[in-house]
């Protein structure tokens, strides 16, 4: 068995970058990958400009509880006169600052009378002004190659005026689920049979990375169907899944099925808790991971081993989100052969400190727990782990995004 951190580098070794791109409006670009950094086209602001409603001056003119001529009404679009020596000129929020203005004083700070403004508290020189590409610069990189684009991102693509955009096509993932005690949803359940739980979850997983789920078979416990169904996978997918029938029992299928159509094993079982049997294959050059049919095993190995190769295959610049640390909170101590990730609830302290909470029931078979639980925390093997020991804790709202 591999350890899990070679098997996890092994699995986006496997994964290959996209060198195709795809122009999109921005408006459908959220959640895509961009393919070259952006540079930004204008300045933003344009100009220098005020922050707030109140009065454009010179602040060395400014002596308080003096009387300054208004010279101008300027709003957001007009374009100010040079101001006067001894003068103001009222603005608003985005309002273009005068030449020879320096600073901005707000309207609450001053009172106005007969078209002359009194100032009675001063700030310092330079207040309340916005001043031109402080924001974003001219020809400077606004977004980096590789980054998964927010609606942040299109805020700022559309300050520009860029209305398209360069990104990487959103890759295809094949799912493909075996065993004969598998009923479909909307079925009724036979004597001895379950659900099929894997393929609607499995298939959310992947929409919430802003991966497209391509194609989802479900095949017989038949060397012959699962052949079959991984071939036309293969053929369409950039990567496939298979959930079950990678163990060692009569009919754990999955990894004949793939050498006997010449795929190569490149990896079979990791020393991790949950989700022992985990297999990497390639078929004509597409990448193949066999993962364990339990949902809670497979719901772990999916968030974190093939979230990582899902982000390699959309271009994005870290296969790894961030890892947090936090400190257990449970009368349980922990200790086992393998690396063991239990779910938990993570609880932000006054202290500074997250508490991670361990479910009461950690058995693979508990698919409660996944939508109880924020995330994985992470129990090093032979190590005891006990009440305030410090681990690590991998957030679903990183991991699964």
């Amino acid at each position: 068995m591999l350890d899990f951190d070679t098997a996890q580098d092994r699995l986006i070794q496997a994964a290959v970058r996209p060198t195709r791109t795809e122009r999109v409006p921005i408006a459908d670009a959220v959640g895509r990958v961009v393919a070259t950094n952006v540079l930004a086209a204008i300045d933003i602001p344009p100009a220098d400009n005020s922050a707030m409603d109140g009065y454009a001056v010179r602040i060395a003119d400014v002596t308080p509880e003096q009387a300054l001529p208004i010279q101008q009404r300027c709003y957001a679009g007009d374009v100010p006169q040079a101001l006067k020596p001894g003068h103001a000129i009222r603005l608003f929020t985005g309002s273009l600052m005068p030449a020879g203005a320096d600073t901005v004083i707000i309207q609450e700070n001053c009172s106005e009378q007969d078209d002359q403004v009194t100032i009675h508290q001063l700030p310092k020189a330079g207040a309340n002004v916005r001043y031109q590409g402080e924001d974003m610069g001219k020809d400077k990189t606004i977004i980096l190659k590789g980054k998964r684009l927010s609606s942040g991102h299109v805020a700022m693509l559309a300050s520009q005026g860029i209305t398209h955009i360069d990104v990487y096509p959103v890759p295809k993932i094949g799912i493909l689920t075996t065993g004969d005690e598998l009923a479909q949803l909307g079925q009724p359940l036979q004597e001895g049979q379950i659900y099929n739980s894997n393929a609607p979850m499995l298939a959310v997983l992947i929409q919430q990375l802003k991966a497209q789920v391509h194609l989802t078979l479900h095949a017989k416990d038949t060397l012959e169907d699962i052949q079959q169904a991984l071939s036309t996978l293969c053929e369409s997918c950039d990567l496939v899944l298979t959930v079950g029938g990678v163990s060692v029992g009569d009919k754990d299928l999955v990894k004949p099925a793939i050498e006997g159509l010449g795929g190569e094993m490149q990896l079979w079982k990791v020393r991790m808790k949950p989700g022992k049997p985990v297999a990497l294959a390639h078929l004509h050059n597409t990448p193949i991971v066999g993962l364990p049919g339990n949902p809670v095993s497979a719901y772990a190995v999916f968030t974190l081993m093939v979230s990582p190769m899902i982000r390699v295959l959309q271009g994005r610049r870290h296969a790894l989100p961030r890892v947090f640390y936090g400190k257990l909170d449970s009368t349980k101590t922990f200790k086992g052969s393998r690396e063991e990730f239990i779910r938990v609830q993570v609880r932000p302290d006054a202290d500074g400190f997250m508490y991670l909470t361990p479910h009461a029931q950690q058995g693979s078979a508990i698919i409660s727990s996944l939508a109880w639980a924020t995330g994985l925390a992470r129990i090093p093997a032979h190590t005891e782990i006990k009440n305030g020991d410090t681990i690590a804790y991998y957030d679903f709202k990183h991991w699964g995004f």
